[in-house]
């Protein structure tokens, strides 16, 4: 038995989370070499490396192997935002078992399943942080009541927009959950005795509040100002020193190389046809996959896989017959089973891909 003591330098967990607006992308950008799966479309005014925008689950899984199949790509993995990955997932799991939403299964069982799937991104994202790579959770926060069991009556606090079930699992997994809001003062009038707000200035916190969610394994103060630098500390040594953001100048020229070099959009690209330069008579052919949905579309393209092959595997599993138009199947059968579970059909395309003679 290996025994260990002291403190174990780690790379971080993060969860920041807030009201829209308040800037946790742009927190999030500042960590050392971030790399964005961006799933609600939100980086786009900031200069940072994204991967293509996930229309699946599937796809947001298939992005992170990548990650973890090529560690020196980034040190900080950041999915803004946590909420709509999680929608991803409803949407997946949903499909799998043709319901139109979570209530659709008896006894609260969907949320179930869905903590289920979303533990197992987790358990992803843990191997990320083996590989001395930061991951960064990014999501939104919502108002609910809450009630003690102890007490009487119930109060607002701020949560986590995530399911009752998905909210636990971030909260537990992470390192620190921090708090974003605007610190506001009120101010009661001697005179009128009338109430107003005053203030504005971004915060975090990073403790526990009955308002709030937040905690950090730290030592950081109660409330810290919305900058980066507050917690650049806690980041593996190395690091912290490396975190600016480029500038304009030739400064940023050895970042800005490696990112380039190393973009996992480009490499995700490079498999597939669709992304080597076309010719004039190849532009103004129409697009090969046009009718399909965008899921799966997406997923062909990052794989480098064709309509004939998908059909081809459809035939081979007994779904339709040989020679079935696509735009004949129906649209469940596509996102329950070419999409929901391309885990298992991308290998078998593979296999029939590699028997076809020559």
């Amino acid at each position: 038995m290996k025994l260990t003591k002291g403190p174990v330098e780690s790379a971080q967990k993060v969860c920041l989370y807030g009201p829209e607006g308040i800037g946790k992308s742009t927190f999030a950008s500042r960590f050392p070499n971030p790399l964005f799966i961006d799933t609600e479309g939100s980086t786009k005014q900031l200069d940072v490396v994204r991967t293509q925008r996930p229309s699946s689950w599937t796809m947001l899984l298939q992005q992170i192997d990548y990650v973890k199949k090529n560690p020196d790509i980034c040190k900080t993995l950041v999915i803004d935002t946590a909420d709509w990955a999680e929608q991803l997932c409803v949407n997946h799991i949903c499909a799998k078992s043709n319901m139109d939403g979570l209530e659709g299964w008896n006894y609260g069982k969907g949320y179930t399943y869905l903590a289920e799937e979303f533990g197992r991104l987790l358990n992803r994202l843990e191997d990320i942080i083996d590989l001395g790579i930061n991951v960064v959770f990014t999501a939104h926060a919502q108002i609910k009541k809450f009630e003690q069991p102890d007490e009487m009556g119930a109060y607002d606090r701020w949560e986590l927009k995530l399911q009752r079930k998905t909210a636990p699992l971030v909260k537990e997994w992470a390192d620190m959950i921090l708090f974003a809001n605007y610190k506001t003062y009120v101010v009661t009038d001697e005179k009128t005795k009338s109430k107003k707000a005053q203030g504005g200035h971004r915060v975090m916190y990073t403790t526990h509040h009955p308002a709030w969610d937040a905690k950090n394994r730290h030592n950081l103060k109660e409330e810290l100002p919305l900058d980066f630098q507050e917690i650049a500390h806690c980041l593996p040594s190395g690091q912290a020193k490396n975190n600016e953001k480029p500038s304009d100048s030739n400064t940023s020229k050895q970042e800005s190389t490696e990112n380039v070099k190393n973009e996992p959009k480009a490499e995700v690209e490079a498999k597939s046809p669709s992304s080597e330069p076309k010719s004039e008579s190849e532009l103004d052919q129409a697009d090969p996959l046009e009718g399909i949905s965008k899921q799966l579309a997406d997923l062909m393209r990052a794989n480098g896989v064709t309509l004939w092959e998908i059909q081809n595997v459809v035939s081979h599993r007994g779904y339709y017959p040989k020679g079935t138009p696509f735009e004949n199947y129906d649209p469940d059968f596509v996102a329950g089973v070419l999409v929901g579970a391309w885990d298992q059909m991308y290998p078998i395309i593979l296999e029939l891909r590699d028997d076809v003679p020559f």
